[in-house]
């Protein structure tokens, strides 16, 4: 717990740059096109249901899609930037909605009045309608300050940090600690900036100035604060910095310490690590270098990137064929092989593997109609998955997808059947399962690849050099035994990966 304390104030600073300028230009934007509706009624529909649609795209999915978005631009595609704009357009409908309801429940009779005694149309929006109406708009300003609260905590993906890291590595590590001061955290701020803005707007109201100052204070100097440390952050990165990435799970987050730490070592240059990407975010974000180096899996890129057939594929050639592939396409070099493969693979309880006489994917197919799969939230979607479904022609009763670190407990629980787990995942032994042989070939290898950036291979051959002696140093037994230290026995991911250094050094 001290370790997950000790991560608070960077984190929920984080959250508090992205929570406050969110509100601030959602505000800012809402309340001028509510009062716009209002007098232009055939506005009304399209601009509230243009709102509207934007509120019904999950928001994981309006957060990703501002990555590639923003890189078509030209803009920095991951960080604060995609984050920022997907929350001001999730902040927007709870205020603009509000805005042309509260006027527009403003008592006729009353802006009657004040037209009749020659009041200006700016004279009665200010001083009739938007002091009546401002009861409702603060109720909106309060729903939307909840709810941006609650959906920056999905800003991770996309690399911009906030609570949701103690959310997304808790899940994944199966550290509750780190899960319960993230959830803890963003529902107190949550509590308190609601609080804020009920405390403004009754001191507005009932037109005690006393209070109004105290609290536009507390405010103000909240908006200092995270104004000040969001321009350090923004700050170009130090001379020389080395930016490694990680996608969403355990095995990721171990090795992209191991890698910072061996440069750090070896050639005393600063690294800084981005977290919790989704899959194809840090792709992204590697060929337009915003991060430098990662690791992923040659399958991966074959099937996902390259959208090549993924059955009776040879390891030489696929390995060949994406080393080729980024560095033609993208500038993007394939540094070398760890040791290790971590590919998808189904997984069943032993128990039940057993009873039903199953040890291979052909086994399936008789008594999938029967059967439960549960997948991560990218596996249904893959080329992979159609290659398993057409070579073994397989039709599961149901198909469940979920959190990667939930699937384990539920094949271990008997909520499903059948998993597509890693196959150097240490859940794998800690819930008795067994990994079905996949005897036609649909699913590629998947070594695990060091790939660099363009900037690292144009700029630093000394960091290509340092990360070409960790070619080989991985087998599958010490990446299992990782995983498992880290979500099995409670490791923290930094000693894991340093005693890892310390072994090879």
């Amino acid at each position: 717990m001290t370790e997950q304390l000790a991560l608070l104030p960077g984190y929920l600073t984080a959250h508090l740059q992205l929570t406050l300028f969110a509100l601030l230009i959602g505000t800012m934007v809402s309340i001028p096109v509510g009062v716009l509706i209002t007098r232009s009624r055939w506005l009304e529909q399209p601009v509230l249901g243009v709102a509207s649609v934007i509120q019904t795209i999950p928001s994981l999915a309006l957060l990703a899609l501002m990555v590639p978005a923003l890189a078509a631009l030209g803009f920095r595609s991951i960080g604060f930037l995609p984050a920022f704009i997907g929350l001001v357009l999730y902040s927007v409908l709870p205020i603009l909605r509000n805005t042309v309801e509260g006027l527009n429940g403003v008592d006729e009779a009353l802006v009657e009045a004040a037209r009749g005694v020659g009041m200006t149309p700016r004279q009665r929006l200010r001083q009739i309608e938007l002091p009546l109406a401002m009861p409702v708009i603060l109720a909106g300003v309060r729903t939307s300050t909840v709810w941006t609260v609650g959906v920056a905590t999905l800003s991770t993906p996309v690399g911009a940090p906030s609570l949701g890291n103690y959310i997304f590595s808790g899940l994944q590590t199966r550290n509750l600690s780190a899960v319960l001061v993230g959830c803890v955290a963003a529902a107190a701020l949550a509590l308190f900036l609601d609080g804020l803005v009920w405390a403004l707007g009754a001191a507005v109201l009932r037109r005690r100035r006393g209070w109004t100052r105290a609290v536009l204070v507390v405010i103000s100097v909240l908006y200092l604060f995270t104004g000040a440390t969001l321009i350090s952050d923004l700050r170009p990165a130090k001379a020389g910095q080395v930016v490694v990435g990680a996608k969403t799970f355990t095995e990721q987050y171990i090795l992209s310490e191991i890698l910072s730490g061996h440069i750090q070592t070896v050639t005393g240059a600063p690294t800084r690590i981005v977290s919790s990407l989704g899959s194809t975010v840090a792709f992204d974000a590697l060929r337009a270098d915003e991060i430098d180096v990662y690791v992923d899996y040659s399958g991966t890129v074959w099937a996902t990137l390259m959208q090549r057939d993924t059955t009776g594929t040879n390891r030489d050639d696929i390995l060949e064929g994406v080393r080729q592939f980024l560095r033609e396409e993208h500038g993007i070099e394939l540094v070398g092989s760890l040791g290790f493969e971590n590919a998808y693979a189904l997984a069943m309880p032993r128990v039940q593997a057993e009873a039903m006489g199953v040890t291979r994917i052909s086994d399936l197919t008789a008594s999938a109609a029967t059967l439960t799969i549960g997948g991560d939230y990218e596996f249904f979607g893959r080329p992979e998955w159609k290659a398993i479904e057409s070579a073994y022609q397989l039709k599961f009763d149901e198909q469940r997808m979920m959190d990667a670190s939930l699937m384990y407990q539920a094949a271990g629980s008997g909520q499903v059947d059948v998993i597509s787990a890693f196959s150097t995942d240490g859940r794998i032994s800690a819930f008795d399962l067994v990994v079905l042989e996949d005897e036609r070939g649909a699913i590629p290898p998947y070594d695990a690849v060091i790939l660099a950036g363009p900037r690292l291979v144009r700029e630093r051959p000394d960091v290509i050099a340092t990360l070409r002696q960790l070619i080989g140093t991985i087998d599958a037994d010490r990446m299992r035994e990782m995983n498992r230290a880290v979500d099995q026995e409670g490791a923290s991911i930094a000693s894991v990966a340093a005693q890892f250094l310390r072994d090879i050094r």
